[in-house]
């Protein structure tokens, strides 16, 4: 009977919570009462509850230097010490903070004093090798607890640390590197995945050393290196230190500073338009309070009995907000993961909501996707009754996918809240409200209490109802605070559209109930699994192979992934001898895994003669989108040459 609900139509009936659920939930209406009545006293009220601030703050929010705002910024506090510490100092210091449990099956149970003392720990081998607030560190390593503690670590003495996700190539962490100016990176010599040792501390290598045109790298003065893998790895001494001996060695005890509210805390590189990565500066004060808050209410927290599991790497925004910081300023108990989801069974996440007895789970519709595909009865051999609350985040959830997880996986009573926002906006911006909100499959529904947005035509103007572009209206706390060190993008990227009102870079619907559909992407950043890839980046990869004289990538519907890259490449005439001996889609394959990372793999790539341009040399990409996608060519009556696509659909089909 799996065909019955695997491929539900589209519904248009809603899901109330329950009564039970309604009355024991933690946000209640009076949350959208308090901030439409005053919304930046209702942002003061969460900072001053949801955190401990050692100098309070007397001013809310500046926005005199708009777009660049400062949120709580006379007040003072430390980030780590709101996750840590004061926990400790509440008397929790023997719950639970990390359930951790590694691919090959070895696990860990940390509590929050335990935990308290290893970034105490790690703070002191930070300072020990240099590192002072303002200071930036690179981390570089897979989800073992040690990547939380050095987050931590980084954040109790006042830096900014720039985590990498563990499946980008050298050159990659290399770019970000530079540009952050790192002087310090943490790494491990690998991690488990599907079954075996993936090696990081090679990359960490390649990415330092000289290499062709490139010179060493000159900012870092040294790697501490996590042992996990066991694999053997390249060491240079003087500049390369064993994290756990280091650990071994330093000094229990370490102070906490506190730092103003506008002081760095992270910088996280995500794709745009162009082909360089863009590093997001978040700060301190405004961004906990919002993660905190959003944590709080969105997944309806009861830190004292839930035991949470968001299933996203802190390689991306995911991992940053709801794993290292919203559930730890919260004192909640959470699960962390090393591995894929199907090692080393199909059946391995379900296995730890059961082993565990999680209760709130938090995951992306990619994965939602490829669990319905593999069938319900891998689910259905797994006591899954701990569960009360889903999430959703990444992309849009279709509605089967919406449909699926509540009956197979919530088992047709868990409330799911599907959230929308993005590394820039920081925090949560878009959700149901579990104990309030009426929940529709596939909508993300109304902004948080606190949160202002709207949805307009390419005028501005909002459409009221109907389909147009998302704009945030109104300044938030964990908003962006810039792009490091490039004030001009910036504001080109994110203000220029609409000058007072930040663009997504999101399509969206306003429906007849005034709830919100997300409908992807507008420009050129495709969103694959959840995570954003510039079609330029990749374009960029393809064509620094040397096969390559013009490459263009589109982002093509897919039904696991939401979108799947397809590229169209163009050989040099000086290489197509050598091309047609090789087995060219695989040779490019390839060759972006390790420009960018496995994630940018094109699924497809195609051959091409000519590209679809216009007259003035534009290539036209929606046209090869309706290509990808199997749908009728729009127009092409703009192109300088129209029997392209024809020739190119000859070669695709």
């Amino acid at each position: 009977m799996d065909s019955q609900v695997d491929q539900t139509p589209h519904e248009t009936h809603v899901f109330p919570p329950s009564p039970e659920f309604r009355n024991a939930a933690v946000a209640g209406p009076e949350l959208y009462a308090a901030a439409s009545a005053d919304r930046l006293g209702f942002w003061a009220d969460q900072a001053r509850t949801l955190l401990a601030w050692d100098t309070p703050f007397t001013r809310t929010l500046d926005w005199s230097n708009a777009p660049v705002a400062k949120w709580f910024d006379d007040g003072e506090l430390n980030v780590a010490y709101n996750c840590l510490d004061r926990h400790v100092e509440a008397g929790n210091g023997e719950r639970v903070a990390l359930y951790w449990e590694g691919e090959p099956g070895d696990s860990r149970a940390i509590t929050y004093a335990e935990l308290t003392a290893d970034v105490k720990r790690a703070a002191n081998v930070l300072t020990n090798l240099g590192i002072e607030a303002g200071d930036r560190v690179a981390i570089y390593l897979p989800m073992i607890p040690e990547a939380i503690i050095a987050m931590l670590a980084v954040a109790r003495l006042g830096a900014a640390h720039s985590v990498v996700f563990g499946g980008f190539s050298a050159d990659s962490l290399r770019a970000r590197i530079d540009d952050a100016g790192a002087k310090l990176v943490i790494t491990a010599d690998g991690g488990w995945r599907k079954g075996k040792v993936s090696a990081l501390k090679p990359a960490v290598d390649a990415a330092l050393e000289p290499r062709g045109d490139l010179p060493a790298q000159d900012t870092v003065t040294n790697v501490l290196v996590v042992r996990r893998g066991e694999n053997e790895v390249g060491w240079t001494p003087g500049r390369d230190i064993w994290w756990n001996d280091a650990m071994a060695t330093a000094e229990a005890e370490h102070e906490p500073q506190s730092f103003p509210a506008e002081n760095p805390l992270f910088i996280l590189y995500t794709s745009g338009t162009t082909g360089k990565p863009k590093g997001i500066l978040h700060t301190s004060g405004g961004y906990l309070t919002q993660v905190a808050y959003t944590h709080r209410n969105v997944f309806d927290l009861h830190p004292e009995s839930d035991v949470y599991w968001c299933t996203a790497d802190v390689g991306w925004v995911t991992g940053h907000s709801y794993v290292a910081y919203g559930p730890l300023a919260n004192g909640a108990t959470q699960v962390l993961y090393e591995g894929t989801p199907d090692a080393p069974h199909a059946g391995r996440w379900w296995e730890i909501v059961e082993k565990y007895r999680v209760t709130i789970l938090y995951t992306a519709p990619t994965a939602i996707r490829s669990f319905m595909k593999l069938g319900r009865q891998i689910p259905e051999r797994f006591d899954l009754s701990s569960l009360r609350l889903l999430g959703s985040v990444g992309e849009p959830i279709n509605p089967e996918a919406w449909l699926w997880y509540r009956h197979v996986i919530g088992a047709d009573k868990t409330p799911i809240v599907d959230t929308w926002w993005q590394t820039e906006t920081g925090a949560i911006m878009i959700s149901a409200l579990p104990g309030v909100t009426d929940a529709k499959p596939g909508s993300a529904q109304v902004p948080l209490p606190g949160v202002s947005v709207d949805v307009v035509d390419d005028a501005g103007v909002s459409v009221g109802q109907g389909d147009g572009l998302l704009v945030v209206t109104e300044p938030w706390p964990s908003m962006l605070r810039g792009i490091w060190g490039d004030e001009k993008r910036f504001r080109e990227t994110y203000w220029s559209t609409f000058g007072d009102r930040y663009f997504a870079g999101d399509g969206a619907r306003i429906d007849e109930d005034g709830d919100i559909w997300l409908l992807g992407r507008v420009d050129d950043v495709m969103n694959i699994s959840g995570h954003r890839l510039s079609t330029a980046e990749i374009e960029s990869a393809l064509v620094a192979h040397h096969f390559t004289a013009e490459a263009a990538v589109v982002g093509a519907s897919d039904d696991t992934t939401g979108q799947a890259v397809v590229a169209f490449v163009i050989i040099k005439e000086s290489q197509k001898a050598e091309a047609e001996a090789t087995d060219v889609a695989a040779e490019l394959r390839s060759h972006v895994a390790k420009q960018i990372g496995a994630i940018a793999r094109p699924r497809d790539i195609y051959v091409v003669a000519e590209l679809p341009k216009t007259r003035s040399g534009k290539i036209m990409r929606r046209l090869l989108r309706d290509l990808a996608e199997g749908r009728e060519i729009g127009d092409t009556t703009t192109l300088a040459d129209t029997q392209v696509m024809r020739i190119i659909g000859d070669r695709v089909r």
